[in-house]
């Protein structure tokens, strides 16, 4: 006869402690508390921006800044879509365009509208460069 094994039984986790109201940085990385006071806007005001506008840095980032605008400022040394943006620092969109908002609004990135490249060359421009090869 082999001996038989306990069965073991699953043991519940303690609860987590409830979160202070001004936990700030220990709150979790999307809770509404931390998306606010990462974002700042009080009056709801937004940049008119969508997934692929481009978001360049004018200025390198200002030392009373937050750590969230201080990379959006290093990442955008090179222009990057705001898709790009929202990965890069595990955002949601809606906050990355509040914090883009703020910073627009200080002067610190310019947003461009994405660069569209057309179907079709031009067709003039096509007839001088075989008018200028042909004198080659």
């Amino acid at each position: 006869m082999t001996p038989r094994r306990k069965r073991r039984l699953p043991q519940e986790a303690p609860s987590p402690p409830p979160l202070a109201p001004d936990a700030g940085e220990e709150a979790e990385a999307g809770s509404p508390e931390r998306l606010y006071a990462v974002t700042g806007l009080h009056d709801g005001g937004r940049a008119q921006l969508d997934l692929v506008t481009l978001i360049v840095a004018r200025s390198a980032p200002p030392p009373s800044g937050t750590p969230e605008q201080a990379a959006v400022l290093r990442l955008c040394s090179a222009p990057l879509s705001v898709a790009e943006l929202s990965a890069y620092l595990d955002l949601p969109f809606s906050a990355m365009t509040a914090l883009i908002t703020e910073l627009i609004g200080a002067d610190l990135v310019q947003a461009r509208a994405p660069i569209v490249r057309q179907a079709l060359p031009d067709r003039t421009l096509l007839e001088a460069v075989m008018h200028g090869l042909q004198r080659l």
